[in-house]
């Protein structure tokens, strides 16, 4: 009995069962699938980006299916350019956006110009560019709160030293109607924003079209300012307007460092927005529609500056084959 159990296991040991087989897609089915396997978490963040910001919009003309309100409306953009804190605030936005994106670009051509210079290598470009560009505005709001306040580092150090009679009487740029501390937060990511947009091509035009204008007799400042600069200036132009598009729309740095009076737009369409009347967020969204055209005009305005470039580029690639071409 044993010696038979025995026999028919060995049997079923030795039998070969079939194998499943596994389901392994071709090449070409992994080739076409993967990149919009790669898109879909974009596409997910995109997909919530829009939602919020088409509905936002239609709240802002009277649409709000959460109030039971479904008719289209004018109302609340003219409540809104009835304020007259409106003005002031849009006025007050324009100008930190403004100062903010011209002195980025002064500091970042002088910032890229000394790192072409002397010749910096990779760390020191890592350092001076990349690094900065990783804080968040946050950090920086809370380094600037930290050193410049009243009661910050340097006001005690100046007391220390006898300068002041009492940390308070030290002149205080956060808060201020100017917007200094605002635009030094700004100037700590966008100065190398805009030097990291430059630097590749003014290193190129150094090494190879100021070479060409040194032998000819002009003088390092003189190829500067003729040469290198006219050709960054498409992409200083466009990193110019993303800087501007971005400070114009920014709250959180204008919020945390902005005086009480006048505010940011969207430091204002923030404080309506979460006003107790749950009404009231129609006319912020309409506060936040007015931010939106200012900075679509902006877009369309750099998009026409890249397809005009585009144009440029295609037609002196044309004159330049056809030049080939003639014998």
């Amino acid at each position: 009995m044993r010696a038979s159990t025995d026999t028919a296991r060995e049997a079923v040991g030795n039998r070969r069962f079939p194998v499943m087989p596994r389901f392994a897609p071709s090449r070409r089915v992994r080739e076409s699938v993967t990149p919009y396997l790669l898109f879909l978490p974009a596409a997910i963040l995109l997909f919530f980006f829009v939602f919020g910001m088409i509905n936002g919009i239609l709240q802002g003309f009277g649409i709000a299916p959460f109030l039971d309100m479904y008719d289209f409306t004018l109302d609340y953009y003219a409540q809104a350019f009835a304020e007259s804190e409106l003005l002031d605030s849009i006025l007050f936005s324009l100008y930190l956006a403004t100062v903010a994106t011209l002195g980025s670009v002064v500091l970042a051509i002088a910032l890229s110009a000394a790192i072409c210079k002397v010749g910096a290598g990779r760390t020191l470009r890592l350092f001076s560019l990349q690094v900065p560009m990783m804080v968040a505005h946050a950090v920086v709001v809370l380094s600037l709160i930290t050193l410049f306040s009243s009661s910050g580092l340097l006001s005690r150090i100046l007391f220390a030293l006898g300068i002041i009679s009492e940390t308070g009487d030290m002149p205080s740029i956060l808060g201020a109607t100017n917007g200094w501390g605002i635009l030094l937060a700004y100037f700590w990511r966008e100065v190398p924003f805009i030097a990291f947009c430059t630097i590749t091509i003014m290193a190129h035009v150094g090494d190879r079209y100021g070479e060409a204008a040194a032998t000819l007799g002009a003088n390092q400042i003189k190829t500067f300012f003729t040469v290198t600069l006219p050709l960054c200036k498409h992409a200083i132009i466009k990193a110019a307007l993303v800087v501007f598009t971005y400070v114009f729309g920014s709250y959180e740095v204008a919020a945390l460092l902005g005086p009480t009076m006048p505010k940011a737009l969207p430091v204002l369409a923030y404080y309506e927005f979460k006003m107790v009347d749950i009404t009231n967020r129609c006319f912020a969204m309409a506060l936040n529609g007015i931010t939106i055209a200012i900075c679509m005009l902006v877009v369309i305005i750099y998009f026409v500056i890249l397809r005009r470039e585009r144009r440029a580029a295609a037609w002196e690639q044309g004159a330049d084959a056809d030049t080939t071409q003639r014998p």
